[in-house]
Parts: structure tokens; sequence; C-alpha cells
């Protein structure tokens, strides 16, 4: 896989792509990370990427041309799949989207940023809209380091047990259930004893039994389709 991410902050990005399961993603290959600052792209002489909106209303908005002439540059060099952008209004990021996404193999996520973007980007140029939840961050960088780490993690060879993705919360509109290791009792709080029995079919009952049980309880909205 490989995400080109455009942004007007890219130094956001080195946190969330230095650690952990991305990391490693990238150390072996699995996927490929490259960010675009929008100010390269840009044709004044101070690098601005925004103006004010017509029509007069707050706030300022990222132009058309800079994200314009960055797209285009990249699909010269590729074929994308997907030109994402990471907006409040789009589609909520859930498992099943995430898993339909991970299936493609290049994609563009553009970081919205002040009031947002020129309404023709996503009119011409985006093909996916794309939020993490009903709030409002100061910019798309975090959406999008959200996004990629809920991809990356679900391509094959990245993390170090295949079946794990698999039973993650959500890929079956159920939450995980609950997860114990050592030391099997700690202050005379204990492991059910059904994880210590070695019973595979009975382990996995009691799994998907727990995992029920916790959606019905915190979000009973997952059990409703």
């Amino acid at each position: 896989m490989r995400l080109d991410i455009i942004t007007i902050f890219p130094e956001m990005f080195i946190g969330p792509f230095s650690y952990s399961i991305v990391k490693r993603a990238i150390d072996k290959g699995l996927v490929e990370i490259h960010l675009h600052n929008l100010r390269d792209y840009a044709t004044t002489k101070h690098k601005n990427v925004d103006d004010y909106p017509f029509g007069g209303a707050a706030g300022m908005v990222l132009m058309i041309e800079p994200i314009d002439r960055c797209i285009t540059h990249l699909k010269g060099q590729r074929e994308y799949h997907e030109v994402i952008y990471l907006t409040p209004d789009g589609i909520l990021l859930n498992q099943p989207l995430a898993n339909h996404i991970s299936t493609k193999q290049n994609l563009i996520l553009l970081c919205g940023h002040y009031k947002g973007i020129d309404e023709r980007v996503r009119q011409h140029l985006i093909t996916l809209e794309v939020s993490i939840g009903d709030y409002v961050l100061s910019g798309g960088e975090l959406a999008a380091a959200v996004l990629s780490d809920s991809l990356i993690r679900l391509i094959p060879g990245v993390l170090g047990d295949e079946t794990s993705a698999l039973s993650d919360s959500f890929q079956d509109n159920l939450l995980s259930p609950p997860v114990y290791t050592r030391p099997a009792v700690y202050k005379d709080w204990a492991v059910p004893d059904v994880l210590l029995s070695g019973h595979e079919r009975k382990i996995h009952e009691w799994q998907h039994e727990q995992a029920i049980i916790r959606t019905q309880s915190r979000r009973p909205n997952l059990l409703e389709f």
C-alpha cells in the first residue's frame, strides 16, 4: 500500500508514524507513506495556500490551485484508487469502511484546515470523504493519522498474528470480548476458569458470548443491523 498525504503541517505525522505497528509496517516495506507539503505547490511569493471566502463568511479557505497542482503531480506518476478528503461531514469511519479502503493499493489523503477547502476540490478532485467522528478538529492531520493506522494494520503481514485483525472490535458488528494475561490470580482477582481450561470450543463460545454481552451493554446500536 502507498499513502500520499497532502498537508500544510507534515511535521504532525512524525510521531504517529515513528512507532509501533505503523513503523514496523514501513520498515518491512509493506506500506509507503509520503508526505507532501501543500505550500510547495503554491504559486505566490509567500507560498499562500489559503484566502478569504467569497460571501464574507468568517475563517479562511484552502485554495483550489495548490491542491489541484499537488494532486495532478501525484497522478502523473501513478494511478490512485481513491483521493480521500478528511472532513467532519464525510462518511463515518467504521471497521467495514476501513476493511474496504484497505483493499486499495494507492491512496491520496487530503488534510483540510482552517474553514475548509474550496468546494470545487470536493466536486472535481475528491473521490471519497471520510469523517472520524461527529466533532471538529483543528485540521485533518490527526484524522488522516487515524485513518492510516486503521488501514495499515489490515495489510497482510503487518500484524504478528494474521488472525489478530480479524478478532478486533467491530469486525462482526461486535465489540471485542475481555482479554487476560498472566498472572492467573492477582489480589484475589482471578481469570475466568474457562480461559485456563485449554478447551478451544468452550473458550470460543465464552468469548463470543462475552462479546455479545459487552456490545449489548456499551454499543447496542451495533446489533440493530
